[in-house]
């Protein structure tokens, strides 16, 4: 991949001009490479990030005045400037541009909003009795990994039906290694105890193979062993072992009925299913593995003011398997208009053949519109809530005098123990509701402040959050400034955040402070403003139950954040500031001594003694406690 010309030089007609005109001076630049291309608006931010098989031919479409829908037609004429990336293929210029949309989110793209990863199940290889167990992130662990799972609740009921059919231990190595005796699941049969030699191991490695032919989809294969055993053991009248056996085949049935939508004809696929409505998209994928349906999960993602279906499906999948593994099949509702592309280039990411369908009759077609009325039933959940959303909004610029209705709310709050692990929180929300992405702590470094002193809290999260804003988006175009803050507080609070906002040349935010009334009771608070007498909303007010519940979203975050933070003050040890020492030299030097007063005592040749411990590091640690001694 490398750079045109133009990516760093831009043509000098284009700083004088805007729109077609502007598009037009860079043709001249511009070969018939594929690449990527960028525009640009007059402060430089970008618009819009495209690929093309052919460069010059696809911006010279730009540069015609008239054929273009109407979201093209508004980008284009906000264009300032142009950047450009020639690439080597087409295939090449599809993986950057999703890669540069996801980064820089232009206003024109279509964007996916949610970036979670998904669980899968891990059926670790390292031990000896294999660990099963749920897993999120990079595969760097050995073992044999199912999925993905649409959500955490999804993997931990199947590994719970799991447990009860196979046996299979979901404890740590440390925790299994530890045993001296069984532990509970083995008493109520959810684990056969391998850490105590209550099985050996050929017997539980028998389990996991039927475990892992269950999550390969052999499920019929697995029952029919079972009841082979279950009337062995009957006619040998070993009614207790077949009263298990029959336990576990029930357990296996009620994983295969809790499954859901289980297809016959489709081993492995993603259902991806696409509905649009009032400008808005509601995107639905159906996980198929194994013959079974692991869940599904639905995106909204941002329509780039009017992208077409196609469009819309295409980048959705470009950004969505940008990061994860795709399946063999990929089923989806609408056609895109660059499916061998797209197939091209997540084959080159898979490393074996991907297809895309788009199917007419038959059982894929059910399953495909199955995640159509999902898509569409969500989206018509989620409009519903934005429009009650929205008139919350409305009551509340009502209540509290604003201009207009605020499009994103900031609210603090403070949690301590009588000063100790103190920690500041903002939450945020907005036309769609709480943006937990948005939301932040603020771990209180002012060692000067008296303990418990709130203002002092207060005005150091403030001072801190909105000087960063005034650095890093200056004239307010970023969409991060708020519009209205509401603080944990009554008149006390209000005045000294007042003050702090002085300070920071930054009055003109509304501010109102929320305090309990009379008792302290929920549906009497009082709401604080700058120069105004304290007021309250009549008990049933829809928009005092929205005001209550953004308070008390901010006090799970903080009080969460605070309690973290205490979490690890107690859990930290002297060792944790010794050169060298992690969490593995930790436990071993812990492990031999019993306790960090203990290794602190201790004597060069006795931390020499400790596996894991070098002569090196034996001297390193020593000396840390000798010279603080």
């Amino acid at each position: 991949m490398k750079d045109s010309p133009s990516a760093t030089n831009q043509a000098p007609a284009a700083a004088a001009v805007t729109g077609h005109a502007c598009v037009q001076s860079y043709l001249k630049s511009l070969d018939n490479s594929p690449g990527v291309y960028r525009m640009l608006d007059a402060k430089g931010a970008v618009l819009y990030v495209g690929k093309a098989r052919n460069l010059k031919r696809r911006v010279s479409n730009y540069a015609k005045p008239s054929g273009h829908s109407g979201r093209i037609a508004r980008m284009i004429r906000e264009t300032a400037s142009m950047m450009f990336l020639t690439t080597r293929t087409e295939v090449e210029a599809l993986l950057l541009e999703q890669n540069l949309i996801k980064q820089l989110k232009p206003r024109y793209n279509v964007l996916m909003r949610d970036d979670k990863s998904f669980p899968n199940i891990l059926v670790s290889h390292e031990h000896a009795f294999p660990q099963i167990k749920k897993h999120r992130g990079a595969k760097k662990e050995k073992g044999a990994y199912y999925g993905p799972f649409a959500s955490a609740g999804a993997v931990n009921r199947t590994l719970n039906q799991l447990q009860k059919v196979f046996l299979l231990r979901n404890c740590s190595d440390a925790m299994f290694e530890s045993r001296t005796r069984p532990c509970l699941l083995y008493q109520i049969k959810r684990c056969s105890a391998p850490c105590t030699g209550q099985i050996d191991q050929a017997s539980y490695a028998a389990l996991v193979g039927d475990a892992e032919r269950f999550l390969q989809g052999k499920s019929t294969r697995v029952q029919a062993t079972l009841a082979a055993e279950m009337a062995a053991a009957s006619e040998a009248l070993e009614f207790e072992k077949a009263a298990v056996l029959r336990d576990r085949i029930k357990a296996l049935t009620q994983v295969q009925s809790a499954q859901g939508i289980n297809p016959r004809g489709v081993a492995e696929a993603d259902v991806v299913a696409l509905h649009m409505e009032g400008g808005q998209a509601c995107v639905q994928i159906f996980f198929i593995r194994a013959h079974q349906s692991w869940g599904n999960r639905d995106f909204y993602p941002r329509t780039g003011q009017g992208a077409e279906p196609g469009e819309v499906l295409e980048n959705v999948l470009g950004q969505f398997y940008d990061d994860k593994d795709p399946p063999r099949l990929i089923l989806l509702s609408h056609p895109i208009e660059n499916a061998d592309l797209m197939a091209e280039a997540l084959a080159q990411r898979a490393g074996r053949k991907v297809e895309l369908l788009v199917p007419k009759r038959g059982e894929r077609r059910e399953l495909v519109a199955n995640a159509e009325r999902n898509a569409r039933e969500s989206l018509a959940r989620k409009m519903s809530e934005s429009a009650t959303q929205a008139r919350l909004l409305e009551g509340l610029a009502e209540a509290f005098g604003l201009d207009a209705r605020p499009r994103r709310i900031e609210v603090y709050d403070n949690s301590h123990i009588q000063g100790s692990h103190a920690v500041g929180a903002m939450v945020v929300a907005g036309p769609e509701g709480f943006i937990k992405s948005q939301y932040r702590k603020f771990n209180i470094k002012d060692s000067t402040l008296t303990p418990g002193d709130d203002f002092g809290m207060m005005r150091e999260v403030l001072t801190r959050r909105f000087q960063r804003l005034l650095k890093e988006d200056p004239d307010r175009s970023g969409g991060n400034w708020p519009d209205l803050l509401l603080i944990d507080g009554g008149a006390g609070q209000v005045s000294a955040v007042a003050e702090i906002m002085e300070d920071l040349g930054v009055e003109d935010i509304p501010m109102v402070g929320v305090a309990k009334g009379e008792d302290r009771d929920a549906g009497k608070e009082e709401f604080h403003r700058v120069g105004q007498r304290p007021f309250a909303l009549k008990m049933n007010d829809p928009v005092l139950y929205f005001i209550q519940r953004l308070r008390d979203e901010v006090h799970r975050f903080v009080i969460g954040a605070h309690r973290a933070k205490r979490s690890r003050a107690i859990g930290a040890t002297p060792l944790d500031e010794v050169p060298g020492v992690g969490a593995t030299r930790k436990r071993a030097l812990l492990a031999h001594f019993g306790s960090a007063k203990a290794v602190a005592r201790a004597g060069l040749a006795d931390l020499q003694a400790v596996e894991g411990i070098s002569d090196a590091m034996a001297e390193t640690i020593y000396g840390f406690f000798h010279e603080k001694g």
